[in-house]
């Protein structure tokens, strides 16, 4: 699609919205991960797409597949990428080149359910999360490229989820539940 074309797609999102406020809240597509033995899964999307993960060697996979983590990381990079070229969109902005990275820091230890030496669990998530967004768009002001990607980061779900992390229901069924 060209960015006129994803601009009129908006356009009439947008109107459709405002006009219908409650047609914007869905449910969300479930992600579905299901085992495949050892530290092997595969995520199954309704449209067929499957996406695999494994664990590197030293945590008893074939290191083989993306961890789950790097998807986790890779899902925030996209979806802010294409929260920037829909907003550019929106704005009327031709974007040369855009790469956006996803970077964090984690202590396996908690993983393995491992305390910190002193008797306190180590925390399994990943810290220092950082987003590095390159974007070159030819005539437009490095001022509003910055507020463009400030902006988008804001509306981007994911990094929203990251950054405002909901409670997590955790609904368990054994065996015939």
């Amino acid at each position: 699609m060209t960015t006129q074309d994803i601009a009129a797609a908006l356009q009439r999102v947008e109107s459709v919205f405002q006009r219908r406020p409650e047609s914007g809240v869905h449910d969300d597509a479930p992600g579905v991960a299901r085992w495949q033995g050892g530290t092997r899964t595969v995520a199954v999307h309704a449209n067929g797409t499957q996406v695999s993960t494994d664990m590197p060697k030293e945590f008893g996979g074939t290191g083989d597949q993306a961890t789950p983590g790097w998807l986790l990381r890779s899902a925030m990079s996209a979806c802010t990428a294409t929260a920037i070229a829909m907003n550019a969109a929106r704005r009327g902005i031709a974007i040369e080149s855009l790469e956006v990275r996803s970077t964090s820091r984690s202590d396996a230890r908690g993983l393995l359910g491992m305390d910190d030496g002193h008797g306190l669990p180590v925390y399994p998530g990943p810290a220092d999360l950082q987003m590095i967004v390159s974007i070159t768009a030819p005539g437009v002001p490095d001022a509003l490229l910055r507020t463009l990607v400030e902006d988008s980061n804001r509306c981007s779900p994911l990094t929203a989820a990251i950054r405002n992390a909901s409670d997590l229901l955790l609904r368990i069924e054994v065996g015939g539940d």
